[in-house]
């Protein structure tokens, strides 16, 4: 009997996470040739649906496997709004051991126990997101005043743009791109490469390094359908995965200094930020890990093992 795998996200067949994708496809059909069928849905928004709905469709089922940052289940697994701290690691050495080990581990038992319809994969990276705007350049807090920005839907981003004295707007990804295309919307912020990808650079002039926050995307695998595979494919699934894994990795690293280099050549600014001007954005958002430490002590636990 063929096992049905379906694996679907949200952006285009050269995006360092389909790209992931393909890897795990095809190492699973190296190993199991026509004992498995599997298909790509590179981007659900093509048909209609927003990025966020990857995650009800693995969860029924209607895909085998996706991918979405952890931002996205805030509301629903509050453990994760720890991993939404803005300046959270130190290095992205730092951040990828964290969630190799025990930060990791921490995560998937907080979303498997309170959403049981997962079987956790791993975690891809969404690495460092930077912010870009129309309107000026930014080198400090005072920068960002009264500047609306796209939000991810957790109120950890959303405080952490307060706090910055920017305006928070949470959207899905379609309609921001639409309304920064019109002018609408002052800012965003992403890892470069997705700025790139999302044709933004060709209508944000200023873009500065804040590394401000390291994401995740999790690995959502559909449990019910993961279970019922033979053991041998289930152990040949997370072997793929975490070969995937490092080669997204990889891929990631090498995108974002292509995506500095297109938005360079379309006319943008690059912004790094000095030591000093750094530390003006860590002591601004200080109170959210005050608070943060208070109620999420697993979490602050497993981070520091």
């Amino acid at each position: 009997m063929t096992t049905q795998i379906v694996m679907g996200g949200y952006g285009p067949s050269t995006t360092t996470h389909s790209r992931a994708l393909k890897i795990i496809g095809e190492r699973l059909i190296t190993q199991f040739g026509g004992d498995v069928d599997v298909k790509y849905v590179w981007n659900i928004m093509d048909f209609g649906y927003k990025g966020e709905e990857v995650l009800w469709m693995s969860e029924r089922g209607l895909l085998t496997l996706a991918y979405q940052s952890t931002s996205y289940l805030t509301d629903r697994v509050p453990e994760l709004e720890f991993a939404d701290l803005p300046f959270l690691f130190a290095s992205l050495e730092e951040a990828r051991a964290a969630m190799d080990g025990k930060f990791g581990a921490y995560m998937t038992r907080a979303i498997e126990s309170r959403i049981p319809g997962y079987k956790m994969l791993g975690y891809f990276e969404n690495g460092y997101r930077h912010v870009s705007n129309r309107l000026r350049a930014i080198h400090q807090p005072a920068d960002m005043q009264g500047m609306t920005i796209r939000s991810l839907p957790s109120q950890m981003h959303a405080r952490t743009y307060e706090l910055l004295g920017a305006v928070p707007k949470i959207m899905d990804l379609k309609p921001a791109i639409a309304q920064i295309t019109a002018g609408e919307l002052d800012a965003q912020e992403n890892p470069l490469a997705n700025t790139v990808d999302y044709g933004v650079h060709k209508v944000h002039k200023f873009h500065t390094l804040t590394g401000h926050s390291y994401l995740s995307r999790g690995i959502y695998c559909h449990r019910a359908s993961f279970e019922s595979w033979p053991k041998a494919l289930q152990e040949a699934m997370l072997t793929a995965v975490r070969e995937a894994v490092l080669a997204q990795r990889e891929l990631a690293v090498r995108e974002e200094d292509i995506a500095e280099q297109a938005i360079k050549d379309a006319g943008g600014e690059v912004v790094r930020l000095t030591a000093g001007e750094r530390a003006a954005f860590v002591q601004a958002v200080k109170p959210l890990h005050d608070e943060a430490r208070a109620r999420f002590p697993e979490a602050y636990a497993a981070l520091k093992a």
